[in-house]
C-alpha cells in the first residue's frame, strides 16, 4: 500500500511558455470535443427504430463498427497527427490523459445514470496532466516539463524524504498558473479504526462556524459576504462593457480573480482550523449530514459560502495524515436532544441556549445550543464503540421499573463529560486498542 499526497505550487512560466500552455489547452479542448462527437455519433447510430429512420437526419455506421473506447481512440492518435499536424505540438501522453478524462466521465455517467459528458467551450479546458516522469523533474527552484523546458516554481515547502514524484497537473487560474505535484511513498500509515483518548464532538453552523464539546466556539465566518462589495463593483463594470471586446475580457478576468481570492481565503482558513481542531482531541466526531440538502433552504447562499462539506473533507484528510481517529455519527435531532439526560428538548432557530427541564442541564448556567449539540454528537460517537458500554447498564432502569425518576438511573457525568475527564494512565482509564 502506497501513500499518495498532492502538493500545490505556484509556477511562473515566461511569455513563450505561457503561450505554449495556452495553445496546448486549446488543442486538448478540440481533441476532447472531437472524441466526444465520435462517441455521440456511435450512440446515435444505434438509437433509431427498427422499422423506420428519422425524417430529418440519421447517423449511419456499419454494424461492425466498434464502440469508440479509450484504447481505440488512443490508438487512432498517431493517424490523427498526420491529418491534424497541430496535435504534434502537444506531448503524446498529455493527449492520452485527455482522452482518459473523457472516458472517465463516460464511465461515471454509466454508473450513476445521469451527467452525460458535454462539449467544452472555448476557455473551459483548464488543466493538463503529465502522467509520467523518468527522472525527478524538480531541479532547485525549477520544474522540468516535457516540450516545455524548465519553469520557475515557488517551492514553498520541499518534497518529503522518501517520496517520489509520479505526475504533475498544470492548472490555469485567474490568479496565475499552478502545478499540482502528486507524490508517492511506500510509507504505510496506521489505520486508526478504533477511537481512543480524548473524545471531541463537532457541530458546524452559521451563527458559530464551529462548536466543540469542550465549550470552544469558533466565530462564524462569511467569506463571500465580506468580499461581496468588491465583487459586486467588478461585476457591474463587466456588465457595462461591450461583449467579447478587449475591455470586456480584462473586466472578466478581474471578476474571476476575485472569485479565486474568495475560494483561496476560505480554503486557507479551513486548513488552519482543521489543524487547530486536530490538536484539541484524539477522536473527532462530526455529523453525517448531506450539506447539499441544507443548502437548498432559505439560508442556502450562506451555507454554500461556509463550505461545510469541504471543511469536513479537509478535517478527515488532516486526521488521516497526522494519525487520529475521525468518525461520522447520525445527525438526526442532535440540536433537539439534551446531552445530559438524552431527553427531547424542542428549540427554534431563535433559541440560542439549551435549557433542559427534565434534568435541569443549562437552567442555572447558560449553555450554547451549538455546544450542547456537539456534546450530543460526542455521546453518539462514544456509543458507537465498546467504550460507550463500559460500566453502563445494558437495560434502562426507567423502562424496566416503569418509574419515571431520572435520578434513579442517571449516575455521575454524561458520556461526553465522563470520557473527557478521564486521564490517560489513571486506574479508571482504559484506552481502546
Amino acid at each position: 500500500m502506497t501513500l499518495t499526497l498532492n502538493y500545490t505550487y505556484r509556477i511562473y512560466p515566461d511569455n513563450k511558455q505561457e503561450a505554449m500552455l495556452s495553445e496546448w489547452l486549446e488543442i486538448c479542448r478540440r481533441s476532447y470535443n472531437y472524441a466526444l462527437r465520435e462517441l455521440k455519433h456511435w450512440i446515435s447510430s444505434r438509437k433509431c427504430l427498427v422499422d423506420r429512420c428519422s425524417l430529418e437526419s440519421e447517423y449511419i455506421m456499419a454494424a461492425s463498427y466498434p464502440f469508440p473506447s479509450y484504447h481505440q481512440q488512443q490508438n487512432q492518435l498517431p493517424k490523427a497527427k498526420k491529418v491534424y499536424p497541430s496535435l504534434v505540438k502537444v506531448p503524446s501522453q498529455v493527449l492520452q490523459t485527455n482522452l482518459r478524462r473523457l472516458h472517465d466521465a463516460w464511465d461515471f455517467f454509466r454508473n450513476r445514470g445521469f451527467g452525460f459528458p458535454r462539449f467544452k467551450k472555448y476557455g473551459q479546458m483548464k488543466s493538463l496532466l503529465f502522467p509520467q516522469f523518468r527522472d525527478n523533474p524538480l531541479t532547485g527552484w525549477q520544474i522540468k516539463l516535457p516540450k516545455l523546458g524548465k519553469v520557475e516554481i515557488n517551492l514553498h515547502r520541499p518534497i518529503p524524504n522518501g517520496f517520489v514524484i509520479k505526475q504533475v497537473r498544470v492548472i490555469k487560474k485567474a490568479k496565475g498558473w499552478f502545478a499540482v505535484v502528486s507524490i508517492q511513498s511506500d510509507i504505510t500509515l496506521p489505520e486508526i479504526e478504533t477511537p481512543y483518548g480524548h473524545f471531541l464532538g463537532l457541530d458546524v453552523g452559521l451563527s458559530s462556524y464551529l462548536a466543540t464539546s469542550d465549550n470552544y466556539v469558533e466565530k462564524g465566518r462569511k467569506f463571500f459576504k465580506t468580499e461581496h462589495r468588491k465583487l459586486k463593483l467588478l461585476q457591474r463594470r463587466l456588465s457595462r462593457k461591450q461583449r467579447l471586446s478587449k475591455n470586456y475580457e480584462k473586466a472578466r478576468k478581474k471578476v474571476e480573480k476575485q472569485h479565486n481570492h474568495i475560494a483561496f481565503k476560505r480554503k486557507d482558513y479551513q486548513f488552519n482550523l482543521a489543524h487547530k481542531v486536530y490538536d484539541m482531541g484524539d477522536s473527532i466526531f462530526m455529523e453525517d449530514i448531506d450539506f447539499r440538502t441544507m443548502a437548498k433552504g432559505f439560508l442556502g447562499k450562506h451555507t454554500l459560502d461556509a463550505g461545510f462539506g469541504q471543511f469536513r473533507d479537509i478535517l478527515k484528510y488532516v486526521c488521516k495524515v497526522r494519525g487520529k481517529y475521525f468518525g461520522l455519527v447520525d445527525h438526526g435531532g442532535t440540536s433537539q436532544t439534551c446531552p445530559n439526560c438524552r431527553a427531547e428538548v424542542r428549540k427554534t432557530l431563535a433559541d440560542r441556549f439549551h435549557h433542559c427541564h427534565e434534568c435541569g442541564y443549562g437552567v442555572d448556567n447558560f449553555v450554547d445550543r451549538d455546544v450542547a449539540a456537539a456534546q450530543e454528537i460526542c455521546n453518539r460517537g462514544i456509543e458507537t464503540t465498546t467504550l460507550g458500554l463500559r460500566e453502563k447498564e445494558t437495560v434502562c432502569q426507567v423502562e424496566v421499573s416503569g418509574v419515571m425518576n431520572l435520578d434513579n438511573w442517571r449516575r455521575g457525568l454524561p458520556l461526553w463529560a465522563e470520557i473527557s475527564h478521564r486521564e490517560v494512565g489513571s486506574p479508571n482509564y482504559t484506552a481502546c486498542s
